[in-house]
């Protein structure tokens, strides 16, 4: 995951925590994974706690992580350095 540093693999899936500097900067960032999410048909696992974001990726149908995580783990990655 050296291309992700802000991932983590664990027990079969990514996942990335992010700090988002208010609530709603933190839904704005759910709902902007879910376009692109939409747009892959591949949707990770989402848990807001105020404003911490989770995000987990795992391709349930494979029994774990696949490219398709992977891709969507950087796709995540410019939403978030655009959200600052």
């Amino acid at each position: 995951m050296a291309e992700h540093p802000h991932w983590t693999a664990h027990e079969g899936a990514l996942t990335r925590a992010v700090q988002a500097p208010d609530f709603m900067a933190g839904i704005r960032l759910v709902g902007d994974v879910a376009e692109v999410a939409e747009e892959m048909n591949h949707h990770p696992d989402v848990d807001i706690r105020w404003t911490t974001v989770k995000f987990s990726l795992t391709t349930h149908s494979e029994g774990g992580v696949t490219e398709h995580d992977v891709t969507l783990a950087g796709r995540i990655d410019e939403i978030v350095d655009r959200m600052g």
